[in-house]
């Protein structure tokens, strides 16, 4: 018999990185399951729904058992400060609210209402020129991770946040070694496992540097974006971002806001590769492919879990009891697939009724650049479909990234037939 343990070793392995799904399973018998000490996973639907609500749950990591800093820290003035300061995605109410707010009021609405509608020509130009060289060359594969995929969010997001595009290969390298240092299985033990999470430490170190750079140039003599306006602008009633509290957020924007958009891109074209006639019904019909992005976030959810929360007293849910001081990993990628909430859950749908999944994570916590990554991916899915054609998978399953956090593959090598205008 499999114990809970066992399972979550075996989902968080790298060899079954590929389809973790069938250990999410294995869990879900027990739908709130203690792990390991002081560790406890949450994989049903209905009880991922109730704690992902319950204001017992924190969300700050610096009280989590599984970080090296238990200590909170006062908001600081000092970038140099950024150690001690975390972003939103790691925050409670009160300083969750207002961080919200100060990075929403300069990227959504209703303060900021056209700044995501007017990243759709950028978007349309840039996926066609992708392709058009990709033409141009006579290429008959493509990687739809490099040569597609990556490129259209890390525009947007610097171009949202003010980050000089001419450096992505630098911050590139950096976020892609911080990622696969953040290990969370038996991986992690190993000399392989042990080098990564030393890479990792260096990258988060220079990327900080170079953001706390950019934002130390903008103090006082502003400029354009979204990290400009947060140590600049005053106005609104939270008043400017402290600079180390910016330098958090602008590590958290920066990943998130490309990296989990490359993998819903990259994770909805293998998915539509997968299943026969897809393809051409989505062509045929892009009113569908909204219903088709959301059914793949329920199926093969970007984000898979984020490792920050714990329990601030006793928690009874699902018949089992959280203590005080554990830490609790909310698993949206298995919630997604409970039989208690979706009928077939394995089975990709797009005509799938009442598919309120948690792709996009839920409650206060729900992905703040979510709109963003619905237009990138829609307009990119789009675009693809139209002017590639007859696509078809070089391998399945493809080699996937480290990281169990920010799920998706490395490569998507895609044979075509022709690149349409």
């Amino acid at each position: 018999m499999t114990t809970a343990s066992q399972a979550w070793a075996q989902a968080m392995a790298f060899a079954h990185r590929a389809d973790p799904y069938p250990f999410f399973a294995e869990l879900r018998k027990t739908p709130v399951a203690r792990v390991a000490d002081d560790l406890y996973v949450v994989t049903g639907y209905y009880e991922l729904l109730a704690l992902a609500h319950d204001p017992r749950v924190s969300s700050d990591f610096r009280r989590s058992p599984l970080s090296s800093d238990r200590a909170p820290a006062e908001p600081a003035d000092d970038v140099g400060a950024y150690g001690s300061e975390p972003s939103l995605i790691v925050t409670d109410p009160p300083s969750h609210d207002r961080a919200r707010r100060q990075v929403s009021r300069h990227f959504a609405p209703p303060h900021s209402p056209d700044l995501i509608p007017s990243m759709e020509p950028a978007v349309v130009a840039l996926c066609n020129d992708l392709l058009d060289t990709a033409k141009a060359n006579g290429r008959t594969r493509i990687d739809v991770v490099d040569d597609y995929a990556y490129p259209v969010p890390v525009m947007v997001i610097c171009k949202i946040l003010g980050v000089p595009l001419e450096d992505e290969p630098r911050f590139h390298a950096w976020i892609f070694d911080m990622l696969a240092g953040v290990d969370l299985g038996p991986d992690a033990t190993t000399d392989e496992g042990q080098g990564r999470a030393a890479r990792a430490r260096d990258a988060q170190a220079a990327l900080r540097d170079y953001l706390a750079g950019l934002i130390e140039g903008y103090r006082g003599a502003g400029g354009d974006g979204l990290l400009s306006a947060l140590v600049n602008d005053a106005s609104g009633p939270d008043g400017a971002m402290p600079p180390g509290q910016a330098l958090a957020n602008a590590v958290l924007l920066l990943i998130a806001g490309h990296d989990s958009t490359v993998n819903t891109i990259s994770n909805c074209v293998l998915t539509f590769l997968r299943n026969p006639g897809t393809v051409e019904l989505l062509r045929d019909r892009p009113e569908l492919i909204p219903r088709a992005i959301e059914e793949v976030q329920r199926l093969q959810s970007a984000v898979q879990f984020f490792p920050s929360r714990s329990a601030t007293a006793d928690i009874e849910v699902g018949g089992t009891v959280i203590p005080e001081g554990a830490a609790v990993h909310l698993m949206y990628g298995a919630a997604n697939r409970d039989p208690r909430r979706f009928a077939d859950p394995d089975t990709f749908d797009i005509f799938r009724p009442d598919n309120e999944h948690f792709g996009w994570g839920s409650g206060i916590h729900t992905c703040v650049g979510g709109p963003l990554a619905r237009l990138e991916v829609n307009l990119a899915l789009e675009i693809f479909l139209r002017r590639v054609h007859r696509p078809r998978l070089v391998s399945d399953p493809p080699p996937y990234r480290q990281s169990q956090i920010f799920r998706g593959p490395r490569h998507v090598l895609v044979d075509v037939e022709a690149i349409g205008d």
